[in-house]
């Protein structure tokens, strides 16, 4: 295994140079950066032990990982995050796993052995291990959106009840025949809007009307207009349409156009997980709105707090849970 003193002699510096370029603690001139760096290419310098003396202070920068941030209540959650950070005088970076569990791992690796004191992330679950491995290096871990493990403080909102809730307010508008177009049932969240959309239907007294989406890491719009005709098909009296995102929502209330089915005369439409552009469609969708920049900059005051503690076991472990709220618009 390649080590500081390898580079050094591969560059042709001193390792003191070496240090100085890598941890950027005073100047080095570029040329001689340029070579260090080369170096450490060709030699397959390990970055997780430059980490390791990074570590020993802080480099003010807080690594984000998120399945997206196009369109979705993540890239809202991405915005309070960077707002309090800067605030706090600490910079970002942001990495997007597509909710795939393998390029989640290639993340969180580049990022622990990157120039990171925490990571925030909304996990897909299948990281454990790993994300406590980082935790026992001494790099902090706080979840937000989603808490996939106990042993992690987290920031999240109330997905039960959106959907418990949700289901109530649209009985009480009449509708007797709810569908609902979930995500993929390995993500806590949707697992949770599941259970409250099913203890609410039941207690109506009303049928589960439910497509769980098979893409939904890939294209929400398209899980939204397919589900809803998977729907349709099964049952053609459906007179409502609940959707884990807004995306999805936007995806079914295409299809409907699409069928010449009127929005909200023939059948409603609902969202469990607001985001701003609801509120911006040719039709204004009712949604559930999560507080989301709310959740980043409380989630990025956490993990600094819990960077900057000076007890050898941080803070106290803290799972703090939002409420969301009903904002009634066109599509019902």
């Amino acid at each position: 295994m390649a080590t500081l003193k390898d580079v050094a002699k591969l560059a042709n510096v001193d390792v003191s140079t070496v240090s100085r370029a890598l941890n950027n603690t005073s100047y080095v001139h570029p040329e001689t950066k340029k070579k260090i760096y080369k170096a450490v290419e060709q030699l397959s310098y390990k970055p997780n032990l430059l980490a390791k003396g990074l570590r020993q202070g802080k480099r003010h920068s807080i690594g984000v990982v998120m399945p997206s941030i196009n369109l979705s209540i993540f890239g809202e959650v991405v915005q309070g995050i960077e707002i309090q950070a800067r605030k706090q005088g600490y910079s970002i970076m942001i990495c997007n796993t597509k909710d795939n569990p393998i390029v989640e791992q290639e993340c969180l690796n580049r990022l622990r052995n990157g120039l990171v004191d925490g990571i925030l992330i909304a996990s897909t679950g299948q990281n454990a291990r790993l994300l406590r491995d980082i935790k026992t290096s001494g790099i902090s871990v706080v979840q937000i959106v989603r808490k996939q493990d106990k042993l992690f403080s987290s920031v999240v909102s109330d997905y039960y009840s959106c959907a418990y809730e949700a289901v109530k307010f649209l009985y009480q508008k009449g509708c007797r025949n709810i569908g609902f177009v979930n995500g993929a049932l390995d993500i806590i969240p949707y697992q949770d809007r599941y259970k409250g959309y099913r203890k609410a239907i039941r207690e109506c007294g009303c049928q589960e009307l439910v497509t769980e989406s098979r893409i939904s890491k890939e294209n929400f719009y398209k899980d939204g207009y397919d589900g809803v005709l998977q729907l349709l098909e099964h049952n053609p009296n459906i007179d409502s349409i609940m959707t884990a995102v807004d995306v999805q929502g936007i995806g079914v209330i295409r299809a409907l156009k699409d069928k010449n089915i009127p929005v909200p005369n023939k059948v409603k439409v609902i969202s469990l997980t607001g985001h701003s552009i609801g509120g911006m469609l040719e039709t204004t969708m009712t949604s559930m709105e999560v507080p989301s920049k709310e959740m980043g900059e409380k989630a990025a005051k956490m993990i600094i707090d819990e960077i900057e503690s000076n007890s050898p076991n941080g803070p106290a472990l803290q799972h703090v849970v939002l409420e969301a709220s009903l904002v009634e618009r066109e599509t019902t």
